[in-house]
């Protein structure tokens, strides 16, 4: 039976209000193969090729596509769109980042900065959420509200503990961070982000996703 947790929002992004949600527990990752497993179930007159055919031929056609300017909708499944950022690893956004620049100020003096796909947003239709919750009944896990663990260090500490991961090792990332300051990775994260857009601010982030690391800025002495 499926299971959930109730965990409350960081208070500094429901304006000091308690805010409790439930998420859901999940236990594994069905990876390729194992879809096509759980898919043979509910197509047994298709072979395993042919399904792997359809996949690779949907994957294919939102490559080709959906870069072009279109959404791709699947009925019964729903609407990808691609989701656009700048690229945090060319020349001018590592210059932002380095010398906290505003955007504005940067394109006044070049006007150009280069944008990439960051991700794929997914709306899923609504009869597959009427099917997923037919017959379907959640049952909570013990225990109370999970509140986000939240560093008992002062700014200045959990800076100091930054700087000290980085000189050791070159570069810090969100993990090595999260473990040093006794933050849950999300609450790390927004931590982060606040430290770094301080115009003073000794750190500085680079690359993306799962590549984001943080640096000393290059004109910080210590």
């Amino acid at each position: 039976m499926p299971k959930y947790v109730l965990k409350e929002l960081p208070e500094e992004l429901t304006e000091g209000k308690r805010v409790v949600y439930p998420k859901m527990l999940t236990y594994t990752m069905h990876d390729y193969e194992t879809v096509l497993e759980h898919m043979g179930v509910y197509a047994a007159n298709l072979s395993d090729g042919v399904m792997r055919a359809v996949l690779g031929a949907l994957t294919s056609t939102m490559a080709s596509w959906m870069p072009q300017g279109h959404n791709i909708k699947v009925d019964g499944l729903g609407v990808f769109s691609l989701v656009l950022g700048f690229d945090e690893d060319s020349p001018k956004e590592k210059a932002i980042a380095k010398t906290g620049e505003s955007s504005s100020d940067v394109d006044s003096q070049a006007g150009y900065r280069h944008v990439c796909i960051k991700g794929i947003k997914f709306k899923p239709d609504p009869k597959l959420i009427a099917a997923m919750n037919h017959d379907v009944e959640f049952v909570r896990e013990s225990g109370g509200v999970k509140v986000p663990q939240r560093s008992s260090l002062s700014l200045e500490e959990r800076i100091a503990k930054a700087l000290a991961l980085i000189d050791k090792n070159g570069r810090m990332t969100l993990t090595d961070y999260a473990l040093a300051t006794a933050q849950e990775r999300s609450v790390a994260s927004r931590d982060l982000k606040k430290i770094v857009a301080a115009a003073d601010s000794p750190i500085v982030a680079e690359g993306s996703h799962s590549h984001k690391v943080w640096v000393r800025r290059l004109s910080d002495t210590h």
